[in-house]
């Protein structure tokens, strides 16, 4: 005789990015179990694998969680959890004006949301004729817990984030030409045409949120902006 099927309930999400809807459930213990364990690694990798592993169960293997944005991939694993252990994260979070007092404070969830900046795009002209199209990094390329960006970690994003370069009528994909080909062609822009292309990184859609604590020694105000998905646990 075999043993009873749980049911569990599901909810509608619509993705930042594409604007499209996906359905998802909340963790199961199998899902807990994989988060447990890629924290007891507290191994970037691990807990990569393991963020993905669960958004594509909870979303019924419905996206791409491979290529996804990592904007993306944290909004949706934030509502998943949301509805899985919590609708509320309970934060202590630093006081700006002391830089000393921590001050707790309670943050709904449904609240956070992917910001988009008004001067943002992803088609970067850099002359009249050729425009660089780029794609968003996904988790393997910017992570949960990004590292101070050096200039070499700067050139090499912008590589494996630009998919691809139109000049003029003609479209240059990325698997037409190698890292030699691409490192050339940036080589070859000036200064100024250089900062557009940093500029993409600078304003792209991040999971960010401004919240106003008050210190409670000095009783001041003080406006914080949590960004990335740790910012929301502790």
């Amino acid at each position: 005789m075999s043993l009873p099927k749980m049911n569990f309930p599901t909810y509608e999400l619509e993705v930042p990015s594409t604007k499209d809807k996906i359905t998802y459930r909340p963790f199961l213990v199998k899902e807990e179990k994989i988060l447990l364990l890629a924290m007891e690694e507290s191994d970037e990798a691990h807990i990569a694998r393991a963020l993905k592993q669960i958004v594509a169960n909870c979303t019924f293997d419905s996206l791409d969680v491979n290529t996804m944005p990592l904007f993306d991939l944290e909004y949706i694993f934030l509502n998943i959890r949301a509805k899985s252990v919590g609708e509320t994260a309970d934060l202590k979070l630093l006081c700006p004006d002391d830089n000393k007092t921590y001050a707790e404070v309670s943050l709904p969830l449904n609240e956070v949301k992917v910001e988009f900046s008004k001067d943002h795009t992803n088609e970067i002209k850099v002359t009249d004729d050729i425009t660089i199209i780029m794609a968003y990094p996904t988790y393997e390329l910017l992570g949960m817990n990004q590292d101070e960006m050096t200039m070499e970690k700067t050139f090499k994003l912008i590589e494996d984030c630009t998919a691809r370069v139109i000049d003029g009528e003609t479209i240059h994909e990325r698997a037409d030409f190698n890292s030699e080909d691409l490192r050339e062609f940036y080589d070859s822009l000036s200064s100024q045409q250089f900062l557009e292309v940093q500029k993409f990184f600078e304003t792209m859609p991040r999971l960010r949120h401004k919240i106003e604590v008050i210190n409670p020694k000095t009783k001041k105000k003080n406006k914080i902006t949590l960004e990335g998905l740790q910012s929301f646990f502790e």
